[in-house]
């Protein structure tokens, strides 16, 4: 008897991303680039976590995946970070694909109003939205 596969976040990582571009988004993963840089008008920004092997049944076998991803909205006006959250939204709104796994469809945990970043110059509004992303094996 062989032990079923522990489900690994980097491909759902790669998934969410894939769906953000996919809208036409600038996607970065863990923060922005470091350094002096002109960000673009809009962009998203996704931060993972590890995730959770949650067990699927009394055996044990631990191959279903809960993990939370956040993605923050960045626009330089309010409208311009809405926008992306609008976008992030409509990309999330399917199922994701990643190989050999059954995605259920993001879940949509909100998140707090747009804030201003007065830290750059010139200032960017942002949005951090929620997503719990869980899948199980094929």
């Amino acid at each position: 008897m062989s032990t079923p596969p522990v489900p690994d976040v980097l491909p759902h990582v790669d998934a969410v991303k894939a769906a953000l571009e996919a809208v036409d988004l600038t996607v970065f993963v863990g923060g922005t680039p470091g350094g002096v840089w002109t960000p673009p008008d809009r962009f998203a920004v996704l931060y993972p976590d590890p995730g959770t092997a949650v067990r699927e049944s009394l055996a044990d076998e631990r191959t279903t995946l809960d993990s939370l991803m956040q993605v923050t909205c960045v626009g330089g006006d309010v409208e311009r970070a809405l926008w992306v959250a609008w976008q992030v939204r409509r990309a999330l709104a399917e199922p994701l694909d990643v190989a050999g796994r059954v995605c259920w469809r993001p879940e949509d945990l909100g998140g707090p109003p747009v804030q201003r970043d007065d830290d750059v110059t010139p200032p960017l509004y942002f949005v951090p939205v929620q997503y719990r992303i869980c899948s199980a094996l094929a």
